[in-house]
């Protein structure tokens, strides 16, 4: 029997045309207006949201009250809750960030009150029980947002019979900076960004109901520092029976910010900003815009060298795969992977798309611990590869690949819930197919939205047949915690020795430990 979601019929780097709403705005009620646009309630207040390519659409609903001024680096507190009906027709804002552009030339609104999530749903009709999909954006812990265009639901909720939840929560040095013994206690709280997924999740549970979504089955997914982001959730006591299946693509909690360096990241911005070590109230005081420039000028502008999580003792215990996966959320079963070739859009140095043989070596130093015999290794076993292809596979594996195999391998050892494992090897056209399977190449097909993915036309078909699939699959396993179906080759739990892995492809094809061998090399070398 196929799935619920199979055949089902009809009944979108920020934000969708036309969607100039304010967020908040207040709107009186109208029977006429009522008739042809979605009025749901929730638990601060009812919200009208509109209808788009089948599916009803509400979107920058707040499920916490504003976070600056006093508010700034403390826990979330819920809404206040409002009167009339409030539009929910125009995204939110996103949180404070430097460095992000919205896709076609807009940019999507910043600020504080940042706090708001987006529904997608077939209807909102309190019995239907529909698997809830929440999806935490990437972006690391520095930049983006719930309205990138590639996330939109509309097909995948009409198509699959799900409901979609993406949200904004807050980042950087507004969600992500530590400050230790550097304040009193109470006077800050650790990783904020994290505690504003956890409310968000609340919100979910109490409100998603009303949406046609079921509390029961939700399934939490997020790419690369999403991904980072969703396994830290799954080690944290406060998202205990929150979520029931999760995701992690191209992003994992192998490691993350030791105190010593989230202090030191905080103190350099005390002095930067010209504030007395430890003066919380000064620090709360300072405009965004100030904050910002002045967390640019610590970090030299590099992402990686900026806040983020922080396994703190209290709102996370331990870094969640590190050293093993986290019991408290043992029963979850996971879906890991990541693409073939991350790293051609990661930061790759100059010269990485034309090297030689003799530049390979010297553009690995630093990334690997003894370039030349990993180098020497990975020409054995890929002879026909160029020495780009080797850079973008090494580092690749070193990174992606090495921390997707040790979550499925700690996983796997605590025996409980399933973890199932892929990896995408399908090769983007864009750029004349330089990319090749670029991070974030299989988003547009979990979504189901080609249109918002230019450059894919010389492959057309086959990404709207690999995003069928993969669609289909992500769908299936929020309803489960299984992703098989009919049809399409069986997709068995990741266990040594086998360590099944499905890989996307045209076609796609169960393959044993296909990376087994390089991984084998990077435990060597890297």
């Amino acid at each position: 029997m196929a799935d619920r979601g199979e055949g089902a019929s009809p009944s979108r780097r920020l934000f969708l045309g036309g969607c100039a709403a304010v967020a908040g705005a207040m709107l009186p009620g109208s029977r006429a207006f009522a008739r042809t646009t979605p009025i749901v309630k929730t638990s601060h207040g009812r919200v009208r949201g509109v209808i788009e390519r089948g599916a009803q659409v509400f979107r920058g609903i707040p499920y916490g009250a504003p976070t600056g001024g006093a508010r700034r680096f403390l826990a979330p507190e819920p809404p206040a809750a409002w009167s009339g009906v409030r539009d929910a027709t125009g995204f939110g804002p996103s949180c404070p960030q430097l460095g992000a552009s919205g896709s076609h030339g807009s940019e999507p609104p910043q600020g504080e009150d940042c706090l708001v999530l987006n529904v997608w749903t077939p209807g909102a009709d309190g019995d239907a029980k529909r698997p809830v999909m929440v999806w935490v954006h990437g972006g690391g812990f520095s930049v983006g947002s719930g309205s990138d265009p590639v996330n939109d639901g509309a097909r995948l909720c009409a198509r699959q019979d799900v409901v979609l939840v993406t949200l904004n929560h807050r980042l950087n040095a507004l969600g992500y900076l530590y400050f230790g013994d550097v304040v009193p206690p109470g006077k800050a709280v650790a990783n904020p960004g994290q505690l504003d997924l956890v409310a968000a999740l609340n919100w979910v549970r109490d409100n998603i109901a009303a949406f046609g979504g079921d509390p029961e089955t939700v399934m939490v997914f997020g790419h690369s520092g999403g991904g980072s982001k969703v396994a830290s959730l799954l080690a944290m006591p406060g998202a205990k029976g929150l979520l029931h299946r999760a995701a992690l693509q191209s992003g994992f909690g192998t490691y993350g910010v030791a105190p010593e360096d989230g202090m030191r990241i905080t103190l350099s911005l005390f002095e930067t900003l010209g504030i007395a070590r430890g003066d919380i109230d000064a620090m709360r005081a300072v405009p965004v815009p100030r904050l910002l420039a002045a967390l640019q000028q610590v970090t030299g502008g590099n992402p990686m060298l900026g806040p983020g999580i922080v396994a703190d003792g209290s709102v996370l215990p331990h870094f969640p795969f590190a050293p093993g996966a986290p019991p408290v959320s043992g029963e979850i079963p996971m879906l890991v992977g990541h693409t073939a070739t991350e790293t051609t859009v990661l930061f790759p140095p100059p010269g990485a798309f034309s090297l030689d043989w003799s530049a390979l070596p010297a553009a690995l130093q630093g990334k690997v611990r003894e370039p030349g015999p990993l180098v020497e290794g990975f020409r054995r076993l890929r002879p026909n590869a160029s020495p780009s292809d080797l850079y973008f596979a090494i580092t690749t594996e070193a990174g992606m690949g090495r921390n997707a195999r040790i979550v499925l391998e700690k996983r796997g050892a605590l025996g409980q819930a399933p973890a199932y494992g892929y990896l995408v090897d399908w090769r983007s056209p864009v750029e004349g197919g330089k990319l090749r399977s670029h991070h974030g190449v299989e988003l547009p097909m979990v979504f189901d939205t080609l249109s918002s993915a230019p450059g894919l036309a010389p492959r057309a078909a086959e990404a709207q047949a690999l995003a069928d699939v993969m669609s289909r699959r992500w769908a299936r396993f929020a309803r489960t915690g299984n992703p098989n179906l009919q049809g399409v080759p069986e997709w068995p739990a990741y266990s040594a020795p086998a360590r099944a892995t499905m890989v996307f492809d045209s076609p796609c094809a169960l393959r044993e430990d296909p990376l087994g061998a390089e991984q084998a090399l990077i435990a060597a070398y890297a």
